[in-house]
């Protein structure tokens, strides 16, 4: 017998708020992702704040939280490469990673060189930015971005908590570190 309380694994907050209450849902999102871009943007608020008008423009029309938020934190606070390109990874968590005063250990001498670009796969360089960054208090977070991208970005060791749940409600599951 089915009642209406069913658990629905795959709908965790349809029971969070009054079937009978008036919530702005737009405002929740936006609400969400101004959270999410506190988190990626430690101590930088002017650079959340300006994301943050280019997102509310882009869910004003129509487009969905995850991917409003992917294109608006591209090589500024996120990154969006594809599968076969290791070289963009390098120099895009190169750049974040100089946002917080850290340069990242590739193993390599020159990480632009063809040789070493030619061998290395994005999954594994994402495997070394994050033990690379975790040596230093900040987590490489990354989600789901279709079977030919990675995607993901940066924040503080001390919201690895904080991180997972604001980012799952706007429909990006993270994890961290996996490429």
């Amino acid at each position: 017998m089915s009642t209406q309380r069913d658990y629905d694994p795959d709908d965790n907050f349809a029971r969070a708020f009054d079937p009978e209450a008036d919530i702005d849902e737009d405002a929740a999102v936006e609400a969400l992702a101004w959270q999410l871009l506190l988190l990626i943007n430690p101590d930088d608020e002017d650079a959340a704040m300006q994301q943050f008008a280019a997102a509310r423009d882009a869910l004003d029309e129509g487009t969905d939280a995850a991917d409003a938020l992917r294109d608006v934190i591209d090589w500024k606070s996120g990154f969006f490469v594809e599968n076969e390109d290791p070289g963009g990874l390098i120099e895009v968590l190169d750049e974040l990673a100089a946002r917080f005063n850290l340069r990242i250990d590739w193993g390599v001498e020159d990480p632009s060189d063809e040789d070493f670009l030619s061998d290395a796969e994005v999954p594994s360089l994402i495997g070394t930015a994050f033990d690379r960054l975790r040596e230093h208090h900040y987590t490489l977070w990354t989600y789901e971005a279709g079977g030919e991208h990675h995607a993901g970005f940066i924040t503080r060791q001390r919201d690895d908590e904080a991180l997972p749940i604001v980012a799952g409600a706007l429909g990006l599951h993270v994890r961290p570190g996996a490429g």
